[in-house]
């Protein structure tokens, strides 16, 4: 299959229209309709209903592989450009918003200072869109964060060639309006909330199939999706009655309003990794190592001892 072919296929189905997807792709009309039936000859399938444009069975079968193949493409592309080392002079962060933990801020200001000439910029956005900016160069670094067992890797997409490793862990806690008659409580099991109202905010807090996985649970309603990445504006909706969501226990204690539990049933903690090629360009080597001299001073403060994985060891 022709790869810009299969561009041409997804931009069809995410803007469900030809004609809208040949202005994006910078196409006539005529050209994206060519790659689809070019596309369908070759696959012996009809992948589009025209009226309206939407993917057949064959074609969502199509879209699952095509998404995947495309960043693959991307990142084989970028994974290449950084041996060039194309862009030393920026360093552009991408990061979950409960991810943004206090030494990672400090670690970014001491890069900048050290070297005033770097273009530095942070970006908050969902996961997926974090891991896939690093993969396809848009990004030098990706913090994200989840729910897991203690001392178990986040739950990632098939990453690519990318290294993680942790960067902080601390207790994960339920936010509820002040109000609510478990706010009290000084400790609430995940299983105790399946029934309750929640609030669907995939990516500003953790998403509720990771509730329920490890509530091993079909409950976890939500009676109100969430789409950004502002946790403040997130905790005026909990502290409102809403819908309850989830976050690190220390981000959660400035929220006006809200009551911050921790859950103790079953373990499960909030963890923050960091993300970055293979082979980062220096200006994101010199920010990696910052972060694991300070993550180093937390171990021994603390007592414990860090994680790491790499590339091989990011889960599919």
């Amino acid at each position: 299959m022709d790869p810009q072919q299969l561009r041409t296929f997804v931009a069809v189905v995410d803007h469900r229209s030809f004609s809208a997807a040949a202005q994006a792709l910078g196409y006539t009309q005529s050209a994206v309709s060519q790659h689809i039936a070019s596309l369908e000859t070759d696959l012996e399938a009809p992948l589009l209903t025209r009226r309206p444009v939407a993917p057949t069975q064959a074609g969502e079968r199509l879209l699952e592989h095509a998404r995947p193949l495309l960043l693959r493409l991307d990142a084989a592309r970028a994974d290449i450009a950084r041996l060039r080392q194309v862009r030393p002079g920026r360093l552009a962060l991408a990061c979950t918003p409960g991810a943004l933990t206090p030494a990672t801020a400090l670690a970014l200001v001491r890069a900048r200072t050290a070297a005033p000439q770097l273009a530095a910029s942070v970006r908050v956005c969902g996961s997926t869109e974090a891991i896939q900016a690093v993969l396809t160069g848009a990004a030098d670094l990706a913090l994200v964060d989840g729910a897991v067992a203690p001392s178990d890797p986040l739950p990632l997409p098939d990453a690519g060639p990318l290294t993680a490793f942790p960067v902080s862990e601390e207790p994960l806690a339920v936010l509820l309006p002040a109000t609510h008659p478990l706010a009290s409580r000084s400790a609430l099991r995940l299983a105790d909330l399946a029934a309750a109202r929640w609030i669907d905010a995939s990516d500003a807090a953790v998403p509720l199939a990771q509730l329920r996985a490890a509530a091993q649970s079909d409950g976890f309603g939500h009676q109100l999706t969430y789409t950004g990445t502002d946790i403040r504006g997130l905790s005026v909706l909990v502290a409102a009655g809403a819908g309850l969501t989830t976050a690190a226990l220390s981000t959660a204690g400035d929220l006006p309003g809200i009551a911050a539990v921790p859950i103790t049933e079953p373990r499960i903690v909030h963890r923050t990794e960091l993300l970055h090629p293979r082979t980062p360009a220096i200006p994101a080597a010199e920010l990696v190592d910052a972060l694991r001299c300070l993550l180093t001073l937390e171990v021994h403060r603390r007592g414990t001892e860090p994680v790491e994985k790499g590339s091989d060891d990011v889960p599919a």
